[in-house]
């Protein structure tokens, strides 16, 4: 009678990756544009996540809340509310 010798070794299983091993690149968020500097109509002056600034006079928002010049004129940031 022949003999079968089955003879099972470990193996490495497949390496899994560490948990912290990602970061995303950032979003270039904030002002483009300083106060009392002048732009053209269609310029982005401020790139936000939300409305963390509202537009003002002749300030547009687009769809990702961007802030841009609906017209060509001189930037003037505002704080109103809260003093």
């Amino acid at each position: 009678m022949e003999m079968h010798n089955l003879q099972f070794f470990s193996h490495h299983k497949g390496g899994g990756s560490s948990a912290n091993g990602r970061n995303s690149a950032g979003r270039r968020l904030g002002a483009k544009r300083a106060d009392g500097q002048t732009v053209t109509a269609g310029s982005i002056l401020y790139r936000q996540r939300g409305t963390k600034i509202h537009p003002g006079v002749n300030v547009g928002r687009g769809g990702d809340d961007t802030l841009f010049a609906l017209t060509d004129g001189v930037v003037k940031f505002e704080r109103l509310g809260k003093d």
